[in-house]
Formats: structure tokens, sequence, C-alpha cells
């Protein structure tokens, strides 16, 4: 059964709208602000038809009773609320891709623009899902779906009540736990990412809680040469996910070679 709960029922700005329009999601209405041109939103319009969307417009009055017009692009559309999902879903999305699961794990992130652009680069490095916990987080709302770009509407979310059983669930199921922090035994590209995985991205302040941190196979950090000592959790991540993505592609491309 999936989650009960539910996400992203608004979201706003040009890139977000078109990328739900054509994820499939279910989108009830597009709300435009009167007067508001260009080729995004024509697309926006275009795809809104296409997909059986009734799209409106609004002055500027009722138009802010949902949302400022300098933060949303003139543009906004409102979702039937998704639902997240199970751990089991993303461990069937990378077996239905006939693929080792790619998954990111993301402990009391804070900061929703960082929990965005997370997402974002997930999507972008094809994770098969995002797992973060119910409690102590960034809500995955609309501020996660416009700094994504859309990405959050693209990548099953499952939410989970403890994220250190998740981790014992996922090891049962053959994933290895990589957790990124400054103490790690060994820098993020001499780590073997081949096979199901699982990388953990740590709170903004804190990093990985040490329950967590000691469910990880093992740390890896990212060397730094300049007076900051730590670089943005979504940064780091990303340096991550990017390493992992190069080994798996190179692996694939070396086994491909060896099979003629």
């Amino acid at each position: 059964m999936p989650d009960s709960s539910q996400h992203t029922n608004i979201i706003f700005g040009r890139q977000p709208v078109i990328e739900a329009l054509k994820s499939g999601v279910p989108v009830e209405k597009i709300l435009i602000l009167f007067g508001t041109k260009g080729n995004a939103i024509e697309k926006i319009r275009a795809l809104a038809k296409q997909h059986g969307v009734p799209v409106s417009e609004a002055d500027k009055q009722k138009f802010r009773g949902y949302a400022d017009e300098s933060t949303t692009q003139g543009v906004i559309a409102f979702l039937a609320q998704a639902p997240f999902a199970e751990l089991e879903d993303l461990l069937a999305a990378a077996k239905q891709k006939n693929e080792p699961a790619f998954l990111l794990i993301l402990d009391e992130l804070e900061d929703p623009h960082n929990v965005g652009a997370l997402i974002r680069t997930a999507e972008c490095a094809g994770v098969h899902g995002v797992i973060v916990p119910k409690h102590h987080s960034a809500s995955i709302g609309e501020t996660v779906a416009k700094t994504s770009a859309g990405a959050s509407l693209h990548v099953p979310i499952a939410r989970v009540s403890n994220i250190v059983q998740a981790m014992e669930e996922l090891k049962e199921n053959g994933v290895w736990i990589i957790g990124t922090a400054m103490e790690g035994d060994r820098t993020y590209y001499e780590a073997d990412y081949k096979g199901p995985i699982a990388i953990v991205v740590g709170n903004e302040g804190k990093g990985i809680r040490r329950l967590v941190k000691e469910k990880c196979d093992f740390l890896v950090k990212i060397p730094l040469y300049g007076k900051i000592e730590s670089l943005n959790a979504s940064v780091a991540g990303a340096l991550v996910m990017f390493e992992a993505v190069r080994q798996q592609k190179s692996d694939i491309r070396s086994q491909k070679t060896e099979g003629g």
C-alpha cells in the first residue's frame, strides 16, 4: 500500500509547470497571471490543451491570493496530490529497468532549496528514487518542486519513519550504503560504486547522524583545498552521484567491449 500522506499539490514557475504537464502527473488546473506572455507560456497552454487541463487567467489581486507573481513567473499549476512511494517501489523501479538499484537518502536536510537541488541532480543522474524521513526534514512541497525544476514529479520519493530501519531493509536487498562525511575513510573518487547502491547526504550543519553513519558500509569524503571547511550539501551530493554514474557507465561500456 502506498503511504497515505501526500506531497506537492501546488507548483509554480514556468519550467516546473511544463515538467508537471509532461510528466503525466494529474494536473487539475493552471492559473496564469493576466497579461503574462512568452514562448514558455504558449508551451504551457499547448500542453494543457493536449492533456485536457483547464487554463484560466487571474488579475494580480486574485493571483496574489495564491502566490507572489515575482516568484511564480506568472503561472501556477494545481495538482491532484501525489502519494509518496514505498521503499519496495524504488527497488522495483530499478528491477523494471534491469539496472542495479541507485538510490539517494537525505538524512534530515532542512533547507527545501537543497532538497530540491539534490532531487534535480538525482533525476539527471538516473537515480531510481529518493528516501526522506517523515520528521525533522524539509517538506516536499512547492519550494522543492520549483527548485528541482519539476524533477520531484519524475523521481519516486519514499518518506520513512526511520532512516536506519530503511537502510537495514535496503541491505537485506543487497544494496550497499555509502555515506558522505568529512571524516570518510576514502575520497569519493576512490570508492567503488558498481552494483546496487544508496548514497546518504546528511544535514546541512550537522551532517549524517551517528546511528545512520554506523549503518553505512563506508564513508567517502571530498577533498577541500580552500579555507571553507565544507561544501554545500547539494553540491557534495551531486559530486558523489555523478562519480557513481561515471563508474557505472564505464563498467557497462567495459562489459559490452568484453562481450564483443
